[in-house]
């Protein structure tokens, strides 16, 4: 019988990140309530559905903000080459991304300090911490 079970999504891994929300007693009554019903397999089930719910009903308006803002979409990942590649053109960069920017952990402090103008990142910063205390002042 096990044969026959479909996983209907996959389980998260490395691409997620980790929040923490407050709910009033009533509504997270409610969560329970709807999973006991089957309705979720659980309360995490419940708030990923709820929260792409909301993002599919405003997804022409953050369409046209993405574009209005310029805004890279998803994951951009920048290595020691890419930075170092960067700093030889003289040039510097202005990163803006709507999901996940991730650095290099062998990409140093200084080589940031020297290759990125400045980042603004609406999801998540992947870098040391030696890295984005170097960034602190550039990052929106």
């Amino acid at each position: 019988m096990a044969a026959n079970v479909h996983e209907l999504r996959p389980k998260p891994g490395g691409d997620t990140e980790k929040i923490t929300i407050n709910l009033g007693y009533v509504d997270l009554g409610h969560v329970d309530l709807l999973v006991q019903e089957g309705f979720y397999s659980n309360r995490t089930d419940f708030i990923r559905t709820a929260i792409r719910n909301q993002i599919e009903r405003h997804a022409e308006t953050a369409k046209q903000s993405i574009v209005r803002k310029s805004l890279d979409l998803g994951l951009r990942h920048f290595t020691r080459a890419d930075l170092e590649a960067v700093r030889a053109a003289g040039e510097r960069l202005d990163i803006r991304v709507l999901g996940l920017v991730s650095i290099a952990a062998d990409v140093t402090p200084e080589l940031a300090q020297a290759t990125i103008a400045s980042i603004s990142v609406l999801g998540a910063l992947q870098a040391s911490t030696a890295v984005k205390a170097a960034l602190a002042d550039r990052i929106r």
